[in-house]
């Protein structure tokens, strides 16, 4: 728990998490189980094991949140097996359909590369928007910004370099 010390310790770092992450896992739980009061439960299930894991978390090479967001997918699947396992009560009632497919590691994915994005120049991110989120051409994406076609290519070189740093962490860069 690094910076937390004391009998407090484990709360404090709980509720920074929570502050600082606690809306997107629940956004992200709500989607999974399409059960707001379900995806509370998995959020604070997902509190509880972050902090059963502290110490590791503060040695995680990547993301704290994408360690979260896939604890939560972790405990909406295991929970869909734990139901799917048991036996069907006859006063159950099937009120939404099971989800169909999986697609959370794509939305970790998508989390990780927003927040990367957010760290690195702003004109090396608006070269990759344009490139790769809106899909223009390097012409396009001149025009667009208003740069040379030469300047589009070169800041996109260096802003996959300045991606893939940020994404690898520290640790990664100083090999």
């Amino acid at each position: 728990m690094g910076d937390y010390q004391g009998p407090d310790a484990g709360e404090t770092f709980v509720r920074s998490l929570y502050a600082e992450h606690g809306r997107s896992v629940l956004a992200y739980a709500t989607r999974l189980t399409g059960d707001r009061a379900a995806a509370e439960d998995v959020v604070q299930e997902t509190l509880v094991r972050a902090w059963k894991h502290a110490d590791d978390l503060d040695q995680t090479k990547g993301s704290v949140r994408g360690w979260l967001l896939t604890v939560a997918r972790n405990i909406v699947t295991d929970r869909a097996r734990a139901r799917a396992a048991r036996p069907v009560e006859v006063a159950e009632v099937v009120d939404r359909p099971p989800i169909a497919g999986d697609h959370s590691e794509s939305v970790v994915n998508t989390m990780v590369v927003l927040g990367a994005l957010d760290q690195v120049s702003p004109e090396h991110r608006e070269v990759l928007v344009e490139l790769y989120y809106r899909g223009r051409s390097v012409a396009e994406a001149a025009k667009e910004l208003g740069v040379p076609p030469g300047t589009v290519k070169s800041r996109s070189y260096y802003a996959l370099r300045a991606l893939r740093a940020v994404m690898a962490g520290p640790e990664e860069v100083a090999r």
